[in-house]
């Protein structure tokens, strides 16, 4: 009597006796891996899932792992901007296109950081360190100084312009978070908002009433756009800082 063909189709598959397969070797874990699944952590659920332990599960690793190449997860947020960073390109500084130059720049980064929702939190109250954010900041200094900005104004002028793009990429990020909310959609709408506005007490918001279609106007980025435009033009206007003479 034939043998099962299914019992055929086993045999042929089967491991010979004496052998065993070698387990595959694990990927060691790098600053360069454990950047990659923070970003993948932070691109797939937002800035608030990262932790060092959801780093580590997507690593397939444990936690103690990571600390071989990280103290904190502030170390952890010191690597995703300096990656994003990296992904930057710098002008040669032109005295002629200053302004440009600085809004290109700034605008390159905000780009980088709505890729990744809420990521631009870990640039807040903090000091740079990653040699690729040190990279950026010298070049936006480099563009400041060939502008004629003195060096006091151009550094304070860097704190604002990166705390500025810093919000503004985070305010866009809970502005998409509050799209999956529908009874939240009225935030978003401008007729909506027009016609909120409009429809306040004459005498006790009679400016807002007025001027509802200018206070909900611009899209895409023509407000980022505006901001970044108005602090350049005037830093020319202020020679130095105040005490540093």
């Amino acid at each position: 009597m034939p043998s099962d063909p299914r019992n055929q189709r086993a045999a042929r598959h089967a491991q010979p006796a004496g052998e065993r397969t070698a387990a595959p070797r694990k990927k060691p874990i790098t600053v360069e891996r454990i950047t990659e699944a923070a970003l993948q952590v932070v691109a797939a659920e937002g800035y608030d899932a990262l932790t060092i332990r959801r780093v580590a599960a997507v690593l397939g690793t444990g936690p103690s792992s990571l600390y071989a190449h990280i103290v904190s997860k502030e170390d952890i947020d010191d690597l995703l901007i300096g990656r994003l960073c990296s992904e930057v390109v710098l002008p040669e500084p032109d005295p002629a296109i200053w302004r440009r130059q600085i809004r290109d720049v700034y605008a390159q980064i905000r780009d980088q950081y709505l890729k990744y929702p809420g990521v631009s939190r870990a640039a807040l109250g903090t000091v740079p360190t990653n040699l690729s954010a040190l990279r950026v900041r010298e070049g936006l200094l480099a563009i400041l100084l060939a502008g004629g900005i003195q060096p006091a104004s151009a550094a304070w002028a860097l704190d604002t312009l990166s705390l500025y793009v810093s919000a503004y990429a985070w305010e866009q990020s809970l502005v998409q978070q509050r799209r999956t909310h529908p009874d939240q959609e009225w935030v978003l709408g401008r007729e909506e908002l027009i016609h909120r506005f409009t429809a306040l007490p004459a005498d006790t918001f009679p400016h807002t009433r007025r001027h509802a279609a200018e206070l909900t106007s611009g899209t895409g980025h023509d407000r980022f756009d505006f901001t970044l435009a108005l602090i350049t033009d005037n830093l020319t206007r202020h020679t130095s800082v105040s005490g540093t003479g």
